[in-house]
């Protein structure tokens, strides 16, 4: 399957070993001097790695490799001891990762892994983000990593770093009694994005990230936001986004790979195809119909077309 995983130029890396430790699933160690992915396996493509790299010898590219395996990742794991063990939920958390993490949290659980203080590892002291791992006194403390992450950035690229936004629309109504207006007032004047996650462009979307399992999502034209203002909160609420441009946009073919991906590991359950009326934006449509039919599982897929100026003029499904 292909997946987005990391990648070493060996002649950049000096084989300083900065990015091991910021490794928490194990996966990279040094062999003959350099950096070495030792299994697609345990790589689990968010590039915690990355921001430890002195010499920029770490990337991330998308290709052919093993499907990360969580419980694997735990059996390798537990022998380092508990600040590994808590690191590694912190990663998956600030990535909300959640359903990988409530996977490490179940084989903790059913496999009466000791996570009490005395049970600490002295040599893997820090997180991908510099800072000591968060001290959990027991499971129940552990299982609150499942908690939203921050919208801070750790290592690797701030502007692809997975992130799931937790809108909460109760900040309107706390707006407006903090005001003492009417909440609808508040909506109106400064009514709040129905963005769910980022990164949004699909060349940077990891298609198997938590939010796209089994989500409703969008396919929408760079254009459309932008010609369309309701396009929030008549397109766009409760699901998950992607954009591109057919037109200027290159590597298409990866698009078509990962809208497959999307509906074959991630089982998502509709794709809305929105695209301005311009001739162009048909390639968004034939992106989506080619991933379904490569897929074999029949989605549906529904396009809307959007005119110059924000109206809304044919709407169906194919």
């Amino acid at each position: 399957m292909k997946r987005t995983i990391i990648k070493i130029d060996e002649a950049l890396c000096n084989g300083c070993g900065n990015c091991v430790p910021n490794c928490h699933e194990g996966a990279l160690q040094i062999i003959d001097g350099k950096a070495r992915l030792i299994s697609d396996l345990f790589c689990d493509g968010l590039g915690a790695c990355i921001g430890h790299c002195p010499e920029g010898a770490i990337t991330m590219e998308e290709r052919e490799a093993e499907p990360y395996d969580e419980v694997k990742v735990m059996e390798l794991m537990v022998p380092k001891g508990r600040n590994t063990i808590l690191a590694h939920l912190e990663h998956l958390r600030d990535h909300n990762e959640t359903e990988l993490l409530k996977q490490a949290i179940n084989y903790i659980k059913e496999n009466n892994v000791d996570m009490s203080p005395k049970n600490e590892d002295h040599v893997h002291k820090h997180t991908h983000t510099h800072a000591q791992p968060q001290v959990f006194g027991n499971l129940n403390e552990a299982r609150s990593a499942v908690a939203p992450p921050s919208s801070g950035c750790g290592g690797g690229c701030p502007g692809s770093k997975p992130i799931d936004f937790n809108i909460d629309l109760n900040k309107v109504n706390e707006a407006a009694t903090q005001a003492k207006v009417n909440p609808e007032t508040v909506a109106s004047t400064n009514a709040p994005s129905e963005l769910r996650q980022w990164p949004v462009q699909l060349h940077l979307l990891n298609p198997q990230a938590g939010y796209f399992k089994n989500a409703d999502v969008v396919l929408a034209a760079d254009c459309v936001a932008f010609s369309m203002g309701n396009f929030h909160n008549q397109y766009l609420k409760g699901k998950t986004l992607a954009i591109a441009c057919p037109k200027l946009d290159s590597n298409k073919e990866s698009y078509v790979e990962k809208l497959t991906s999307m509906i074959t590991q991630s089982n998502i359950n509709t794709l809305s195809v929105v695209m301005m009326e311009v001739p162009c934006c048909g390639g968004l449509v034939q992106m989506a119909t080619i991933a379904r039919q490569q897929s074999g599982k029949n989605i549906p897929i529904k396009k809307s077309v959007i005119s110059l100026q924000g109206e809304v003029l044919s709407e169906e499904w194919v």
